[in-house]
């Protein structure tokens, strides 16, 4: 909250690039309880006129067009590219992407199948959410806690990206999901960051203009 305080002055566009929420998922006439306050400083954002944009991860795929239509914000559920100032960025969440993960991509699959959503969607809220919430809370635990470097050539997003760039160049690759904040320079004019998260890090990316950088957050 106080981080969105703190760039609201100088922030034309800011992209939350997944995980924002331990769980989601929209009912039709129901969403998950709490968020409130961070949800509020989202609308008042988006009605300053700085642009927000959601990409959905592993933990808040099940995001459709709740927070589209209350707060006025742009839903990715794929990777982007953009060409800002002259700089080719790549932005994605990063869940499936790269080799490996078998299990995981089998899983996001199912997930991401209507049929499940649907019959996700006939459990109770109580029950639902509840159940969503402890198995999403113990991954991000397990996350948090086991999430380490693992060098470059066992990182699967960094071998992702240098087989991008295999046939298309970026300036810059950025992705959340490891949970770990990452930069790694691929070659003279390409750089890969992971964004970490705000259990542990409070870290974050700001474009310059001409390059991207990782800070840390202090509130103080």
């Amino acid at each position: 909250m106080s981080w969105l305080d703190s760039v609201k002055n100088d922030a034309y566009r800011i992209y939350l690039v997944g995980d924002i929420f331990d769980f989601w998922f929209e009912y039709k006439r129901a969403i998950p309880k709490g968020f409130t306050r961070f949800l509020g400083k989202i609308a008042e954002l988006t009605d300053s006129g700085i642009e927000v944009e959601f990409f959905t991860g592993n933990h808040d795929m099940w995001m459709f067009d709740y927070l589209k239509q209350e707060l006025g914000v742009k839903i990715h559920k794929q990777e982007i590219e953009l060409n800002v100032n002259g700089k080719s960025i790549f932005i994605a969440h990063g869940d499936g992407l790269g080799p490996g993960d078998k299990g995981y991509k089998f899983i996001k699959k199912i997930f991401s199948s209507r049929i499940c959503q649907w019959l996700f969607a006939r459990l109770h809220p109580n029950f639902g959410i509840g159940l969503a919430n402890f198995f999403s809370k113990s991954s991000r635990k397990h996350s948090v806690n086991d999430n380490k470097f693992l060098g470059e050539d066992k990182e699967w997003l960094i071998t992702f990206s240098k087989e991008k760039l295999k046939s298309k160049h970026f300036d810059f690759f950025i992705f959340g999901h490891r949970h770990h904040p990452i930069e790694v320079q691929l070659n003279e004019s390409s750089k890969y960051i992971n964004l970490g998260e705000w259990i542990s890090y409070n870290t974050f990316a700001k474009f310059d203009g001409e390059n991207i950088v990782t800070n840390t957050y202090t509130k103080y």
